[in-house]
This record gives structure tokens, C-alpha cells and sequence, in this order.
């Protein structure tokens, strides 16, 4: 190593690095930052307040340093159900008081209660999300507003391709532009060279879309954004918080610190299986959402959460600090401060393409296939039940009646739910000792334990005094075993075979 190299330890020594990776992040943030706003029933400019605020105060803050934050796909269900009912008015109010209770929430160091959330109930509430996503949106790139439900979106899916003509009008139009959105992507994707593997498919489709509009002179409904970047935010006015008077707003707000939280901590887990380098401290990270969710909601925002797309955007593109997330906070501020009047070229059909795909990839038919195979039935119809809730009825039900399915895997342990922890060190060798029944109920000091063992020691985990495990836990020790076996580090596991399936099948 040369001197000069070793003398770049201060906040910049990865620069070069972390401003490839945030030019990386802004170009696939952009196109999901207004989708998502418009799949929210919102201006777009409120998913772009939301980017910016993600970027640069919360990347600021983050406990994940590597993670980036934005308007979720995971919460236009919410906000597009909670704008029909309350109104656009409400929702600043509602995200001021979602985010207080993060803030809260993360400073009496509840971080790690979310992790302990069942895998099948977060997977089944993200692909319920994904459809209702693909169905809503399948009505944007024929020019039309979706509809207030699931089900009605469902329904008017027939009607809008039966009511296609063969003359060539705004309808037709506006679904050529969705589809050679969708097209581009997915054929970039599919076809890109190893050496542009970073640029963005859905970047590429909206441009695309965009140039073929703007040089054809198409009658096509394209964004509406501000004159100037002064104008998208807004700012409290008289009687902000009147709203919060009405109880279903307050319920909405708990709804969405949960649901947002949940979110962002798993993917803060999924990133940090990513890289080795600083792991997630869950409770700084969920002080900084609040924040975040208390800005969006006084400067006219949209809910934000940890993003998996992203965050693995910026992880792949060779980010090594905070430094990168907070860049392309400021390049996103910078392009609606001085391009606004590109953003206006930009067909609402290429937006409805992107989330089409998006939400399709949320319904992830891995994630059950993986939990009927390695965890068994019950696991797999907890997965399934949630998901036709959420779409069915609405997010909250799904949510509640899947963690209260949850519940039945406590049943065959309900006499000792207790676990017992043991750790002695022996020489180079740490022994960790489990007894008694390892539910999620537990999981929060499991994890504590798990993430406070040396990577310089070698680690016997003996679960032989185990008399059960659910998927939740079972899951967990997997990905810890998966993280310590990639930093190459001895974990000898033993216990009953049937406590030891999930473990080996997952592997």
C-alpha cells in the first residue's frame, strides 16, 4: 500500500466511489420516486420531496450507511386508500405523527422488536402490494385513473382491453408508450453487457417513452410538475393539525410507522448480507425514518422506508460510506430545481410501465415456494392468506389477521415458551447453548446475543436443549449462519434433526 493511500482514512477517502454509486442511485430513484407518487394517487413531486428528504437528512442520520431510503412501493396502497378517504390534506398531519412514533419508538431501542416480525407475513403483505400495484396501474397506461379498490381494478381489467379500436386514438397511444416502457426494461435487462450492468433498465424504458412521445408530438398525458423547486414543498398552514382530531387518521398513522418500520429494518437486514462493512444499528436507523417521516409529512411528502432496489443499487455500484446516499439526495434537489420542464416531457404511461414491473416483482412466488419447502405448510397458508387479504379487503387486515395466524406456531410450546441462553468461551472456541422453545417471541435477545459474537473466534452453537423453533427464528439463524459462513468464519451447529431441517435445507 502506498503512503498516500494509506493516508486516506478521513470522511472522504472513498469519494470517488461513493459519487459513481449516487449518480448510479439517482438515475434508478428518479423514474420510482414520481411512479410511486402517481401509483399513490399523489402529485409527483411528492414522491420526488420524499427522494430528496431519503437522501439527504435521512441518509444523514441512517444507522444503515449503506441503505437507501425514499417513497416506498410498499405504502402507495396505503396513501392511495388514505388520500380517497381523508383527503391529500390529511396526509401531512397523518406522516408528522408516523414519524413521532418511529422517533419514539427507536429511542426506547424497539428496533429489534420489528425484526422479529414472521418472514410470511412481511412476503405475503409485499406481494399483495405488488398486485394491487400491476392491477392499478394496468389502468394508468391506458390513460385512466385507477379505482378505489383492489377488486374494482380487477374487474374494469377486461373492460379496458375490450374497449381497445383499431383507430388510432389517446387510448391506444398511451398503452404503446407503457409497453415499450415495459419492453425496454425488461429486454435491457435481459440483454445489457456485463460493462453497463449499473444502468438502470427503468431509466432506460422512461427515456425511451419520453423520446418517442416528445418526437412524435403524441397526445398522450404526460407529468405535471412545479415551476420551481420552491413550489413542491409546502408548508404548514393554518389548522395543519386539525385533521388529527379524527381517530381512523391517528389509526392510519400507527398503520404506517409499523408497516414503514417493519420494511426498513428488513431491508436494512437484507443490505448488510450485502457488504462487510459496517452492519446496521436498527435503532439509530429507525430514530433517522422518523425523522424523515416527520419532515415528509410538514414539507409535503409521501411516507418513506428503506428501499431493497436501491440500496442494492448503491451496494453493486461500489458505494463504501453515507457519502453516496446524501449525493443523490442533492442530485435529485438539483434536477427538479433546474430541469423541471424535462420532468413535464415525461408520459404518466411510461410511469405506469416502471410500477407494473415493479409490482410484479413484489409477487415473489420464491418466497412461498421457499417457506412451503423449507418450513413446512403452515408457514406457506400464513404467506397466502395474507396476501389475498391485503387485496381483498385492505393492507391492515391482511397484516393483522396474518400475524394473528403467526400466533399458532406458539401452540405447541405453549407450556414453556422460555428460551435459555448459555455462552462460555472455551479457549479460541465461543460455545452458545439453547434450551427450551425459540419463537419470535424470544428473537429480539437471541438476535442481540447472535450479533454481539467476535468474528475472530470460532462459535459451536449447540442446540440440542431446543424442543422447537418457528420459521421466524428458524429463518433468522439461518441468515446469521449465512452472514458468519461468507466472512469465513467456524460455526459448528448441532441439535435434534428435526430443529436442524430448516437450518440445513436453507442452505
Amino acid at each position: 500500500m502506498t503512503t498516500a493511500a494509506a493516508g486516506r482514512t478521513g470522511p472522504f477517502a472513498h469519494f470517488a466511489s461513493d459519487f459513481t454509486a449516487s449518480i448510479v442511485v439517482f438515475l434508478v430513484a428518479m423514474p420510482l420516486c414520481m411512479g410511486i407518487a402517481v401509483a399513490s394517487g399523489v402529485p409527483p413531486e411528492m414522491g420526488l420531496v420524499t427522494g430528496i428528504i431519503g437522501g439527504i437528512i435521512v441518509g444523514f442520520f441512517a444507522g444503515s450507511p449503506l441503505q437507501v431510503s425514499g417513497p416506498a412501493a410498499g405504502l402507495a396502497v396505503i396513501v392511495f386508500e388514505f388520500v380517497r378517504e381523508h383527503g391529500i390534506a390529511a396526509l401531512g398531519p397523518m406522516l408528522v405523527v408516523a414519524g413521532a412514533i418511529q422517533l419514539v419508538a427507536g429511542m426506547l431501542k424497539m428496533g429489534g422488536l420489528f425484526r422479529s416480525i414472521s418472514p410470511a407475513v412481511v412476503h405475503g403483505m409485499l406481494a399483495g402490494i405488488g398486485a394491487l400495484i400491476v392491477i392499478g396501474q394496468f389502468h394508468t397506461l391506458f390513460d385512466a385513473k385507477p379505482m378505489s379498490s383492489g377488486l374494482e381494478n380487477l374487474a374494469a381489467m377486461p373492460g379496458r382491453v375490450l374497449g381497445l379500436s383499431l383507430d388510432v386514438q389517446a387510448t391506444e397511444l398511451a398503452l404503446a408508450i407503457g409497453l415499450l416502457t415495459i419492453v425496454v426494461m425488461l429486454g435491457w435487462e435481459k440483454l445489457r453487457p456485463a460493462s453497463m450492468k449499473l444502468v438502470p433498465g427503468a431509466l432506460l424504458g422512461v427515456m425511451a417513452a419520453t423520446l418517442v412521445a416528445f418526437g412524435l408530438g403524441l397526445d398522450v398525458a404526460r407529468v405535471t410538475v412545479p415551476e420551481s423547486i420552491g413550489a413542491a414543498f409546502s408548508v404548514p398552514a393554518d389548522g395543519f393539525f386539525g385533521p388529527l382530531t379524527t381517530p381512523a387518521i391517528l389509526i392510519a398513522a400507527v398503520a404506517v410507522a409499523f408497516i414503514a418500520s417493519a420494511e426498513t429494518l428488513l431491508s436494512a437486514a437484507a443490505v448488510d448480507r450485502m457488504h462487510d462493512g459496517v452492519r446496521t444499528d436498527y435503532n439509530k436507523e429507525l430514530r433517522a425514518q422518523g425523522i424523515g417521516n416527520f419532515l415528509c409529512g410538514v414539507l409535503g411528502g409521501l411516507p418513506m422506508t428503506g428501499v431493497i432496489v436501491r440500496s442494492s443499487a448503491n451496494v453493486q455500484a461500489g458505494a463504501q460510506t453515507r457519502l453516496s446516499t446524501i449525493l443523490h439526495g442533492a442530485w435529485i434537489l438539483g434536477f427538479v430545481a433546474l430541469l423541471p420542464w424535462l420532468l413535464r416531457e415525461i408520459p404518466m404511461a411510461a410511469l405506469g410501465g416502471v410500477l407494473v414491473v415493479t409490482g410484479w416483482r413484489l409477487v415473489s412466488l420464491d418466497h412461498v415456494k421457499h417457506l412451503l419447502q423449507v418450513h413446512g405448510r403452515l408457514p406457506a397458508m400464513i404467506w397466502a392468506v395474507t396476501f389475498v387479504l391485503v387485496v381483498a379487503t385492505d393492507l391492515l387486515t391482511g397484516v393483522l389477521v396474518g400475524l394473528a395466524l403467526s400466533l399458532i406456531e406458539l401452540l405447541p410450546f405453549y407450556r414453556n415458551l422460555k428460551l435459555k441462553v448459555a455462552q462460555k468461551d472455551h479457549e479460541d472456541v465461543t460455545h452458545v447453548e439453547l434450551g427450551g422453545a425459540a419463537t419470535f417471541l424470544s428473537l429480539t435477545r437471541l438476535n442481540s446475543v447472535l450479533e454481539a459474537l467476535p468474528d475472530n473466534r470460532s462459535v459451536k452453537l449447540d442446540l440440542d436443549g431446543l424442543h422447537g423453533m418457528d420459521h421466524t427464528t428458524a429463518q433468522t439463524l439461518s441468515e446469521w449462519l449465512g452472514r458468519r459462513k461468507k466472512r469465513g468464519v467456524p460455526v459448528e451447529v448441532t441439535g435434534p434433526s428435526e430443529i436442524m431441517r430448516p437450518l440445513a435445507l436453507a442452505h
